[in-house]
């Protein structure tokens, strides 16, 4: 917990002491407890945070605000815009409370069996079953509050609006020290989330795929439909690295390991209501589509790029043979792109705080590694690891398990940022 020294600067008292000053206190406090560092194998769980005396500071003020909220709806004379303001506000707190208010129960009901455990002490037959029912009893209430504690921290994490959307994924090819691994890793990338789309049950519709020389791809853009998905996918964007040994070569013969990455972009893809674009704007360019060879392959005028003239935005798509379904492809990757950078602009403000102490965790910082020589996967904002990389890459369980860890890591963190930045009105 905090000690009461750091609890001084979140009350009242605070605003003697300067905003930076107490954000740093507080940041400094949460780092040496282990809440906002990064973790090895991250054994820490979401509902430890409940422990935190910020974070519980931070819930009585809720539900305190709760009760004024409601006395005030039951009781004040309020004009309808201002109703609906508080209403809205009540039903915003509801699920908070009511999540503590079991919470606060469930500790109760412990507290009562903790204590029958303290009274009932003998030696005869009755005493030593009514002790293992209790026993019992009391170990099923402590695991029942662990899970309402992570419910309702779960409840406290800031909610993003696009995480129930469907997103469009794009894998391209980085820069290397020697040889084609990039291509080839890309290739396996694009493969790792095709196989996690099939895990999860995930509809996954391909708008571009460009092959390179040796089975390698240079790009690819892929739409992926299902439950929740961009909230899974959205942190998975950014510079992958690959540190492999050639299996050809000079290299391969003298194990000489190259390192090389490639980009994962993750868009959430909007509706139709979402943005409009006038057909002004836009440039249509066809030409013939490129590839290894075949049928329809530089025989026709069927790839469609499309350019949004305003921003100089570019999309591009050649999977189909009809122009008209890849111009309504590339229309649609098109939009994805203005539209994030659309969320670029309206977060940048917000997060840029935030940045100056966690950093960016932009795209083009290296966020994840995968050591084929050492057969270990190393995310580098958790601390993650794991082992078995070929089964990693076929993107079941483990790639989904190291997902549901970062979820929770950034989870965390937003909270935490939350608790901070509300401490600050005080």
């Amino acid at each position: 917990m905090l000690t009461q020294k750091c609890i001084r600067l979140c009350g009242p008292c605070a605003r003697l002491i300067s905003p930076l000053h107490m954000r740093k206190r507080i940041w400094k406090e949460l780092a040496n407890r282990s809440l906002v560092s990064s973790r090895r194998y991250c054994n820490n769980d979401l509902g430890d945070l409940y422990r935190n005396e910020s974070v519980q500071r931070y819930l009585r003020q809720l539900v305190e605000e709760y009760r004024d909220v409601t006395k005030t709806l039951q009781h004040g004379f309020l004009n309808d815009p201002a109703w609906k303001e508080l209403n809205k506000r009540q039903v915003g707190l509801s699920p908070v409370v009511t999540a503590f208010q079991s919470a606060e129960h469930a500790a109760k009901d412990l507290e009562e069996v903790e204590t029958l455990l303290q009274r009932t002490v003998g030696s005869k037959e009755e005493d030593r079953q009514m002790v293992q029912l209790l026993e019992e009893e009391q170990a099923q209430i402590t695991q029942r509050i662990e899970s309402l504690r992570k419910d309702l921290i779960q409840t406290l994490v800031p909610s993003d609006p696009h995480d129930t959307s469907n997103v469009l994924l794009e894998v391209v090819t980085g820069r290397t020290t020697g040889g084609d691994i990039c291509q080839q890793f890309t290739r396996e990338m694009f493969d790792m989330y095709q196989g996690l789309a099939s895990y999860k049950n995930w509809d996954f519709e391909i708008f571009n795929h460009t092959l390179a020389e040796y089975g390698g791809l240079h790009h690819a853009a892929v739409r992926i439909a299902g439950e929740s998905v961009y909230r899974r996918l959205k942190h998975e964007g950014g510079t992958h690295r690959v540190q492999r040994i050639p299996e050809v070569g000079l290299s391969s013969r003298m194990q000489r390991i190259h390192t090389g990455t490639m980009t994962v972009i993750v868009l959430p893809q909007p509706n139709e209501l979402d943005i409009n674009i006038d057909p002004k704007d836009l440039r249509v360019d066809t030409f013939r589509s490129r590839g290894a060879g075949g049928q329809s392959v530089n025989t026709t005028d069927s790839a469609v790029r499309i350019v949004h003239l305003p921003t100089g935005t570019v999309a591009e798509c050649q999977t189909s043979r009809s122009q008209l379904q890849n111009r309504d492809t590339a229309l649609r990757v098109l939009k994805a792109r203005l539209y994030q950078s659309m969320m670029g602009r309206e977060t940048e403000q917000r997060l840029t705080a935030r940045k100056q102490q966690v950093g960016t965790r932009s795209q083009s910082e290296r966020i994840r590694t995968y050591n084929f020589s050492q057969d270990r996967v190393t995310d580098h904002r958790t601390g993650y690891v794991t082992r078995d990389i070929k089964e990693f890459m076929r993107g079941g369980k483990p790639l989904d398990d190291l997902i549901s860890e970062l979820l929770e890591h950034r989870d965390k963190e937003a909270l935490l940022e939350l608790v901070v930045t509300c401490s600050q009105r005080y």
